[in-house]
């Protein structure tokens, strides 16, 4: 399965035509410049459309659903047919699921269409629209208007300045996964190549996942910090582990000893071809030479520096792709794809526990707990402990039932946050956190492996993301989210490993009703009888 998405989704006023509140009438019906070309260029790549809509005007009595239909029978005349309507007439008082920004409408919206939400792209002009796609596992792309909030547009994934450059966006993310002519047929043995830490190599996984749909044997070479996950990527036959010292972010000195040692054996991997996958800081040039001296005849990797002989295929990639696509874009300059029936999510070969772990069976064996994770790779991305402590007991005090993880360094941090509230989950094996977090019913977590695994497993997430680097790029793929966090504090793309800004603000400010609200706009509810409630 070699296409991005299915469908795009449109929100109606402000997006597609200009924004006439409460409108009933047709003939104040004004396509937004340049719609019906795009549109029509979606069309003929074989994209499915649909408009997804809040019409609240209906619920006011603005006006009636035959207005309504003639409304959308004129947007239709201008812009030509979309295979779906999905309108939400409630205003916000009703609590509906379907009024953006919760997910309904792009749910009901993908059903429709026979696909998934995370096969979709949405497209509006305002931050219910993206929050909406976020909360439903779809890929957002804001068209910003006068009208728009800029703390909309911060925390929007992407951002386009018309429809025309909207659909330029999505064919670019479709085109880069086309996969290329190969020189030969199905490839015997290929060397796989992340040198990083977990959440770099979860990421990866789609790539790596098409390599062996087309080649006979995967090694994969990686580093310790992602050797764990390494182990749960499916497609893998062979794992090497080797510390890459222009890679790894606390190297010591290069020993040419070992780097001997290295391309020995690679080249007793018998691979014939290496696909490098990088990080858009990082360089595959010193590696290739070692692959190069290794004997490895044809290797594919994302250069911006000239690479001599070094590689057979240079590939370049537009700058703020999310990670998982950068990666099959590497696999697909190679000439490799994913099977059909391969959506490109994150996978991990693990299952889902029958029940609760024991940490969690506090009142209800059978509960879908919520998971908090605490730490982050780097001090910059943690939600200060102090928070998520009275973030725990909030969830607790509303009914949830909480599990703490923490890695092998955070198990003071874990019992911290968990206090009297929360169940501390104890020391856990990266395959068994995979599992914890398949058994819950959403993760809270910073931008931090954990979250590439919930994604990985299907677990929505809340996502406490400090803006030091792009959402798009690194936030959970293709999983129902909801961000919390100031997308445009002052760290914002500074890539700091420490908050350069006084208190932490992007995330210190995020408070306990934040979280609940974000939990209910998952569907995420509580699993125990508050006081005074009788258990069903």
């Amino acid at each position: 399965m070699t296409a991005l998405f299915d469908a795009v989704l449109f929100d109606r006023d402000g997006t597609l035509v200009v924004d006439v509140p409460y409108n009933g009438d047709p003939d104040r019906v004004q396509p937004m410049p340049g719609a019906r070309e795009a549109l029509d260029r979606l069309r003929a790549a074989g994209l499915r459309l649909g408009v997804v809509t809040n019409q609240s005007g209906l619920a006011r009595g603005r006006f009636t659903g035959d207005q309504l239909t003639a409304v959308h029978r004129r947007i239709e005349d201008l812009l030509g047919p979309f295979d779906t309507w999905q309108v939400c007439p409630h205003d916000d008082s009703a609590g509906c699921p379907c009024r953006k920004p919760a997910p309904g409408l792009v749910d009901a919206a993908a059903a429709a269409l026979g696909t998934t939400a995370r096969r979709c792209v949405v497209v509006g002009d305002i931050g219910r629209d993206m929050e909406a796609a976020l909360a439903a596992g779809a890929a957002g792309i804001m068209v910003p208007t006068p009208i728009t909030l800029p703390a909309e547009v911060a925390a929007a994934p992407e951002t386009a300045a018309d429809l025309a450059e909207a659909a330029d966006l999505i064919l670019r993310r479709q085109a880069l996964l086309t996969p290329a002519p190969r020189p030969t047929g199905r490839a015997g043995t290929v060397l796989a190549v992340r040198s990083d830490s977990a959440g770099d190599m979860l990421v990866t996984g789609p790539g790596i996942r098409a390599l062996a749909a087309g080649a006979d044997r995967v090694v994969l070479l990686c580093g310790p910090r992602g050797r764990a996950a390494a182990a749960l990527l499916p497609g893998v036959d062979e794992i090497i582990e080797w510390r890459l010292p222009w890679i790894d972010p606390e190297p010591g000195p290069v020993d040419p000893e070992d780097m001997r040692a290295l391309t020995e054996r690679l080249r007793a991997t018998g691979a014939e071809e290496a696909v490098v996958f990088t990080s858009f800081h990082q360089s595959a040039l010193p590696l290739a030479l070692l692959l190069r001296m290794a004997g490895v005849g044809r290797i594919t990797a994302i250069s911006d520096d000239y690479p001599g002989s070094l590689l057979d295929v240079r590939h370049r990639v537009p700058d703020g792709l999310p990670e998982p696509e950068r990666a099959r874009s590497v696999a697909a300059a190679a000439g490799f794809a994913l099977p059909d029936g391969d959506d490109g999510g994150l996978q991990v070969s693990v299952t889902a526990p029958k029940s609760a772990p024991k940490a969690a069976q506090k009142t209800a064996p059978k509960s879908r707990y919520v998971v908090v994770h605490p730490g982050a790779s780097v001090e910059a991305r943690s939600c200060p402990p102090e928070n998520l402590r009275r973030i725990v007991a909030a969830l607790a005090a509303a009914g949830h039932e909480v599990l703490v993880t923490g890695g092998p360094g955070e198990r003071r941090l874990a019992s911290y946050v968990a206090g009297t509230s929360g169940a501390d989950a104890g020391p856990t094996s990266m395959a068994g956190l995979a599992e914890l977090i398949a058994g819950a019913a959403c993760v809270i977590v910073g931008n931090t492996g954990p979250a590439h695994l919930a994604a990985a497993v299907g677990t929505p997430v809340i996502s406490l993301f400090a803006p030091t680097v792009p959402y798009l790029r690194w936030g959970p793929y293709r999983v129902p989210a909801v961000r919390l966090g100031d997308a445009a504090a002052a760290c914002r793309d500074t890539r700091a490993t420490r908050c350069p800004v006084p208190g932490h603000p992007c995330l210190s400010r995020i408070e306990p009703q934040d979280v609940l609200h974000a939990l209910r706009r998952i569907g995420v509810t509580p699993t125990k009888p508050l006081f005074g409630e009788v258990a069903a």
